[in-house]
């Protein structure tokens, strides 16, 4: 299948770099949503995704009169699309439409003691977890981390686990009970 997209490829980049506008419509037909995939597991910004797509074939189309010697052309999207985003938040990095008044009266806002407090808090809390389910059987462990930590529903425990209703409720029941005689 590979090799059928690449000689379809090499056909459609010599019938445009002849002069066929058709063939770059399909050229760009076939790559434009591997390219946007590609772009959006960059940035999550969708216009600058489609920006950038829409440089890198305006630049294929320019250089069409020069003979294009490309040997791998979705290697050449690809990295002319990671290359035209880099450019471009290489650029919005240095240029701003905030006056420079507006940075030097802002504050730091950050409370380095408060973020560790946090820190602690949550590390402690995870800690305690550990310990509680550690009191718990292998399948009694599973059985809650598919309810309460995976959100799934009974009947998708049942199938994952390959019990009956009844002795999931069981098993999540008896962990339950040990969950709270352990935290106390």
């Amino acid at each position: 299948m590979a090799t059928n997209r690449r000689e379809k490829t090499s056909k459609l980049v010599a019938e445009f770099c002849k002069g066929n506008d058709r063939a770059f419509s399909e050229l760009y037909d076939l790559y434009v949503h591997a390219l946007y995939n590609y772009g959006l597991k960059i940035t999550s910004d969708q216009e600058l995704v489609k920006d950038c797509i829409h440089d890198v074939f305006v630049k294929v189309y320019k250089k069409r009169h020069e003979q294009l010697s490309i040997n791998n052309f979705s290697s050449y999207l690809l990295i002319s699309l990671k290359n035209r985003l880099l450019d471009e938040f290489r650029r919005q990095a240095f240029s701003s439409d905030n006056d420079i008044q507006d940075y030097t009266s802002k504050r730091c806002t950050s409370d380095v003691e408060m973020d560790f407090i946090t820190d602690e808090h949550h590390y402690l809390q995870n800690k305690q977890v550990e310990t509680l389910m550690s009191h718990l059987t292998r399948r009694q462990r599973q059985a809650i981390t598919l309810y309460y930590l995976e959100e799934r529903k009974y009947d998708e425990i049942c199938d994952i686990m390959q019990m009956n209703y009844h002795s999931v409720r069981n098993l999540m029941h008896r962990g339950m009970l040990k969950l709270r005689a352990a935290a106390m």
